[in-house]
């Protein structure tokens, strides 16, 4: 059985956090948070998905559905 890698990559400068779970060609687009955008493919499976502010969450856990 293949197992899956997660990449995470976080940017201290622009407060940014991406995590990856497939490396396929994808796109960003907006979720219900203004904070959060979800990477999908062309057939809309999700890939991975970002948050800008990461260093807001320190007292809030951020809660989001990816569809």
């Amino acid at each position: 059985m293949e197992k899956a890698i997660v990449k995470v990559w976080y940017d201290p400068e622009g407060d940014f956090l991406e995590v990856t779970f497939q490396n396929k060609a994808g796109y960003f687009r907006e979720t219900g948070n203004d904070q959060v955008m979800e990477k999908v493919d062309a057939d809309g499976n999700v890939l991975g998905f970002s948050i800008m502010k990461v260093s807001q969450l320190k007292n809030h856990p951020l809660e989001i559905a990816l569809k």
